[in-house]
C-alpha cells in the first residue's frame, strides 16, 4: 500500500482472529450442553434434534437474513437494529455463525457420549456420584477424543465462515467489528482493483489458517491424545 501501513488489514486480522476464537467456543460449549441434556431421556429428544440440526441445512443468505429479522425485532425496542453498533453485529455474527454449526456438532457429541461404556456411568453411581458428578468425572474424560476433534472442526469451519453472512451485515457503522480478511481481500481486490495486493492478503489469510489449524491439533492432541496428523 505505497509503502504504509495498513492499519485496515492488520485489524482485520486481529478481528478475525477474535471472532474465530470466541465463536469455536460458544460453538463446542453450547453444543456440548445441548447434546448432554438431549442424552438424558427427556421428552421430544428427537423433534429437538431435527430443530437444532436444521440450520445447518439452510444457506448462509437466508440464515443470516433470518437473524437480522429476529434480531432487529428484539433490539427495535431500544431504539437499535443488529447493524447499528460494533457490538451488536459482533455477536449477531456470532450467533448467526454458532447458530447453523451447532446442530451439526451436537450430532456428534451425542454419538460419543452414547458410546460411553455404561459400566463406568453404574460404577460411578455406585460409588454415590451425582448428576454434576457424573458429568464432571465420566461425561466429559470419556468425551474428550470426540472434543478434540470436533475443535479441530469447528477450527476449520468457522475459519472458512462465509463471506455473505459478514458482507449483509457490513455498514459504515460497524465496520471496524465486522471487516474480517475475506471481506477486505474483496473490497482491496474486486472494488479497488488493487489485484496484486489482494493476493497477497488472500495468501495470507491461508497462513492464519494454517496457524489456527495447527494449533487446534496441538490442543487435541494435549488434552484427549487424538489428532489428524
Amino acid at each position: 500500500m505505497n509503502g504504509k501501513l495498513d492499519t485496515t488489514f492488520l485489524h482485520s486480522i486481529w478481528y478475525t482472529c477474535l471472532f474465530t476464537l470466541v465463536t469455536v467456543l460458544v460453538i463446542n460449549v453450547v453444543a456440548f450442553a445441548i447434546a448432554m441434556a438431549l442424552t438424558k431421556g427427556i421428552r421430544g429428544t428427537n423433534v429437538f434434534r431435527t430443530a437444532f440440526f436444521l440450520p445447518n441445512l439452510i444457506g448462509g443468505i437466508v440464515l443470516s437474513y433470518v437473524w437480522l429479522m429476529i434480531f432487529n425485532a428484539i433490539l427495535q425496542k431500544y431504539d437499535m437494529t443488529i447493524v447499528t453498533t460494533q457490538w451488536t453485529a459482533f455477536w449477531g455474527l456470532v450467533a448467526v455463525v454458532a447458530w447453523q454449526q451447532i446442530g451439526y456438532m451436537m450430532i456428534i457429541y451425542i454419538s460419543g457420549i452414547q458410546n460411553i461404556p455404561g459400566e463406568l456411568i453404574e460404577a460411578a453411581k455406585i460409588d454415590g456420584a451425582g448428576r454434576w458428578q457424573l458429568i464432571r468425572t465420566v461425561d466429559i474424560p470419556a468425551i474428550m477424543p470426540t472434543a478434540g476433534i470436533l475443535l479441530i472442526l469447528s477450527m476449520g469451519s468457522v475459519l472458512n465462515v462465509g463471506f455473505d453472512k459478514i458482507f449483509l451485515m457490513q455498514n459504515s457503522l460497524n465496520l471496524p467489528a465486522t471487516e474480517v480478511i475475506s471481506t477486505y481481500t474483496y473490497k482491496i481486490g474486486i472494488l479497488n482493483s488493487q489485484f496484486s495486493y489482494s493476493t497477497a492478503i488472500g495468501l495470507f489469510n491461508t497462513v492464519v489458517n494454517f496457524v489456527f489449524l495447527i494449533t487446534a491439533n496441538a490442543i487435541s492432541k494435549k488434552i484427549s491424545e487424538t489428532s489428524i496428523f
